[in-house]
């Protein structure tokens, strides 16, 4: 766990294992790795991505809470679009006043925990392509571009459920 901690924090790439599908991540706040992230998978550099926080507290250190029972929705299945609570903050992950927040009920997260640092939560597949429910379901192109790969086996492939001011939004 400490060799995956230290991966994090020195900027490497991961394909890894959520409670849905696997995703491709990076310390948040490694500017070069996130535009990696990006060209990775040929999306478009102003849209958004979305992050794992490394807790409940660090949520509420840097988005609008309100009202919402974070408790609710993590661990677990679900990426809540939350304001940010100080402009430009984490402007390079994404431009606008929101961003999409997870806490995945997956070991990895445990990792992201350790760390301090929100991670990069984004399916591993091209813009526009279906989410891998299994190592074997990725590219070799996009296996061999990044640093690390963690295989749990086959997952759910269902995708996260999103969540817009407090409801539940179909994709």
């Amino acid at each position: 766990m400490n060799d995956l901690k230290k991966q994090i924090l020195q900027g490497e790439v991961f394909i890894y294992p959520t409670d849905t599908v696997y995703g491709l991540g990076c310390n948040a706040l490694d500017k070069k790795a996130v535009a990696r992230i990006k060209e990775i998978k040929k999306r478009d550099v102003d849209k958004p991505l979305s992050i794992i926080a490394p807790s409940l507290d660090w949520i509420e250190e840097n988005c609008k809470v309100g009202n919402l029972d974070l408790k609710k929705y993590f661990p677990g299945p679900y990426t809540v679009i939350m304001k940010k609570k100080k402009e430009g903050f984490l402007k390079n992950v994404s431009s606008g006043d929101s961003l999409g927040v997870r806490i995945p009920d997956s070991d990895f997260c445990n990792v992201v925990r350790l760390t301090g640092y929100p991670f990069i939560s984004t399916s591993v597949n091209l813009s526009g392509e279906k989410p891998a429910k299994k190592i074997s379901e990725i590219s070799k192109d996009i296996k061999d571009q990044v640093d690390v790969v963690i295989d749990r086996g086959k997952l759910s492939g269902k995708p996260s459920t999103l969540i817009v001011n407090g409801k539940e939004v179909k994709r």
